[in-house]
């Protein structure tokens, strides 16, 4: 056993010579037994002792001056730590039966007389050293014990975080393969459309009525295609934390009031009771992420509500919150789905023919923007036997704002400036190209970045669409040649690019566009974007230096 873990031996005794001979006489052992002999010549002295040591038996003069032995040993005996020493009283008089039970009554475990037999105190020393070296053992082994145990529970406990990261994993699994397969069939059904209606209005015979309707269909399935797409891209930004709002004070019951009116226009709440409730509730927020939020509430409210069902929406302050409600008589959220309504990809039970449709990413997006606005969304529902179901939104209350004058649109259709479009997808350029003439414009157009270089300095047009992926020279590069070239500095200059983020939009400005639109473009957003460059006739003199760039155009995304 190392030095450090052998047992101590106490030995107290106020006389020198005494004190000399007991520590003689048991240092002859000290090696066979291993143990350590540590004298002291005072209660006092033996108090410290303790203080600093553990010992396996302490050897105890009863007569000393000052603190006696039974003195010395009840003060060593209060500490809770060497409360459980044995001690064993020394003395050169015969103690009579009271001074017997005083030592034991102090925690006295034997007595030895002077003078001292040496196997008599060997046979005691040897054998609380013995205890004392299998209670240091036991000890031992109950901390490796411990240890053990505490080194079980901690593999335990990694054993279950693992099969509970498994499960959770192949939950994921589970749900991004159904999400697959979802969108898939959400992809198919309007390009299916779509291309049907392609099909038929090239058909010969096919009547004026069928190809309007043809029309329409290309028109709302192309919308379709791209609100999912849009979803899609808005909850990538919005779980990498890259949306950005543009936030300014804004009325909610208003907001509110006109989303319900665009899908009673549209008739996408045709055949529901739709209700609302609305005081004037300010908050400072992004127009088209709170939009958003409310048409995926909608939507998820009209796709598990019956015809005929009732969907009621009310808006107010509490305190310092704004409080949007909205509450329908669906079918409702089973107790087991409702802790998950807001996880990604999670929907409620879909059938084969999945007439309702949707990806299972609405809510999901709606707690991101609602948390990226400051708030919280709760869900609840008292099941899924057709009980219905309730979401609340709380946002935080801002003043109201004064109410601004209306811009006067009329200035943006005052001339028709000439338009250049560099795109080198054919058929994107065709379309596009048809549509703006048939608006009224004198459309040039381009196939790559060079040849629009070259026709931007010939036919010196008033605004310039430029895709951004173009083969040779890219836009941004074809932004800062026009930029540089006193001929051409002046045109407007608006990039039309799939990629939506805020630092694709700052890339887009620093390379010197005006605006930056995401495709699929929106006719009315392209209409008011060209309108607001003036006609070659009413164009002032190029200025020496370029054009500052004005705020990004809002445009919904696009990849």
């Amino acid at each position: 056993m190392p030095k450090a873990d052998k047992p101590k031996i106490l030995v107290v005794n106020d006389d020198a010579n005494s004190l000399f001979a007991l520590t003689s006489l048991l240092a002859q052992w000290a090696e066979q037994e291993s143990y350590e002999v540590v004298a002291a010549r005072s209660g006092e002295e033996a108090l410290r002792q303790v203080l600093t040591h553990d010992f396996a038996v302490i050897l105890l003069d009863v007569n000393m001056p000052g603190m006696d032995g039974f003195e010395t040993a009840e003060a060593i005996h209060q500490r809770p730590r060497s409360a459980d020493i044995p001690i064993i009283f020394i003395t050169a008089f015969v103690a009579d039966e009271l001074d017997r039970l005083k030592a034991y009554q102090q925690g006295a475990v034997d007595f030895l007389f002077t003078p001292v037999i040496p196997q008599v105190l060997f046979a005691k020393i040897a054998v609380f050293v013995t205890l004392a070296m299998k209670n240091e053992e036991l000890k031992k082994q109950a901390r490796q014990l411990s240890q053990r145990t505490t080194d079980l529970i901690a593999s335990n406990e990694r054993l279950m975080r693992e099969i509970e990261e498994r499960k959770t994993a192949e939950r994921q699994n589970h749900a991004k393969d159904e999400f697959l397969a979802m969108l898939g069939h959400e992809l198919r059904n309007p390009l299916s459309a779509i291309s049907s209606a392609a099909s038929l209005i090239g058909l010969p015979g096919v009547s004026v009525e069928a190809v309007g309707r043809a029309k329409q269909i290309i028109q709302r399935q192309s919308g379709h295609l791209g609100r999912i797409v849009d979803d899609l891209l808005d909850l990538s930004r919005a779980m990498s934390g890259k949306i950005l709002l543009n936030r300014a004070p804004l009325d909610l019951a208003a907001l509110a009031a006109s989303c319900l009116d665009t899908y009673r226009t549209t008739g996408r709440s045709a055949g529901y009771d739709i209700t609302l409730a609305a005081e004037p509730c300010w908050v400072e927020g992004d127009a088209t992420r709170l939009e958003q939020i409310l048409n995926n509430l909608l939507d998820n409210a009209l796709k598990y509500t019956q015809p005929g069902g009732q969907i009621e929406v009310t808006a107010e302050v509490e305190d310092e919150d704004v409080v949007l409600s909205l509450h329908d008589s669906g079918v409702g959220i089973a107790p087991e789905l409702l802790p998950h309504v807001f996880d990604v990809f999670v929907q409620g039970t879909s059938t084969l023919d999945r007439a309702q449709g949707g990806l299972g990413i609405g809510l999901a997006l709606v707690r991101r923007l609602v948390e990226l606005h400051g708030g919280s969304v709760t869900a609840h529902s008292d099941g899924g036997g057709g009980e219905g179901s309730t979401f609340v939104i709380r946002l935080p209350r801002t003043e109201r704002l004064p109410v601004a004058k209306d811009c006067d649109m009329d200035s943006l259709q005052q001339g028709k400036p000439a338009v250049l479009l560099i795109e080198d997808n054919e058929d994107g350029r065709e379309m596009m190209s048809m549509m703006l003439s048939c608006y009224g414009y004198q459309v040039h157009h381009a196939a790559d970045g060079l040849q629009g270089l070259a026709v931007a300095a010939s036919a010196r047009p008033d605004v310039a669409l430029v895709d951004i992926g173009l083969p040779g020279i890219d836009g941004y590069e074809v932004a800062r040649r026009l930029r540089a070239n006193p001929a051409t500095r002046q045109i407007r200059l608006i990039a039309l690019t799939g990629y939506g983020l805020a630092e694709d939009q700052r890339r887009v400005l620093d390379a010197g566009f005006d605006m930056h639109l995401v495709k699929p473009v929106d006719i009315d957003n392209l209409m008011l974007a060209i309108g607001g460059a003036p006609s070659a006739a009413e164009a002032a003199p190029p200025a020496p230096a370029a054009v500052p760039a004005s705020a990004p155009a809002t445009a919904s995304a696009g990849h």
